[in-house]
């Protein structure tokens, strides 16, 4: 089997899923390895599948992403994502089926991963300042600074085992 793996990663998370993919296949079937914008349409054509990795904007993966997605009609496509808010599978399936929404629908989608991931120092800061302006939202700004902080370590050893399983469980 061939396969790419391209990834749009803006604070590293979703790149440390991508090496975590590229590290538990093998090395041989792979003929690309980048970001969303390094590898061509060429290459993704003449795959059988592709690993795409996105972090989530707002609830769905980003602009470039979705483009990506949309041009991999009748190909086998695994997802895997990252996304700072919350370990909740309820939530990360809501962002999961937005992105869905992107692929054509001849695509063939084998599999699927989420986890939590690590959000820049300027997002806690955001919080920490709401907070401060608008006592009545102290208390949601509490949520979400927890929310951070939880999110510091992520994607952990444990989220890295856990798509690295994932990969191995495709046929």
């Amino acid at each position: 089997m061939t396969y790419a793996i391209v990834y749009d990663s803006r604070t590293g998370n979703t790149k440390r899923l991508a090496q975590a993919v590229a590290e538990t296949l093998p090395a041989d079937g792979r003929l690309a390895f980048g970001n969303v914008g390094e590898v061509d349409g060429a290459t993704l054509a003449a795959v059988d599948r592709v690993y795409v990795g996105f972090w989530t904007n707002r609830g769905d993966c980003t602009d470039e992403a979705a483009e990506l997605l949309a041009s991999l009609g009748g190909t086998e496509v695994f997802l895997f994502g990252t996304c700072g808010f919350g370990a909740d599978a309820t939530y990360f399936a809501g962002v999961m089926a937005r992105v869905l929404t992107h692929l054509p629908e001849s695509a063939h989608v084998v599999g699927t991963f989420m986890c939590q991931g690590s959000m820049p120092p300027s997002v806690r800061e955001r919080y920490e300042r709401q907070a401060e302006a608008n006592p009545a939202q102290a208390a949601r700004m509490a949520q979400l600074i927890d929310n951070f902080d939880e999110a510091v370590n992520h994607p952990d050893e444990n989220d890295l085992a856990r798509l690295r399983a994932a990969v191995e469980a495709l046929p």
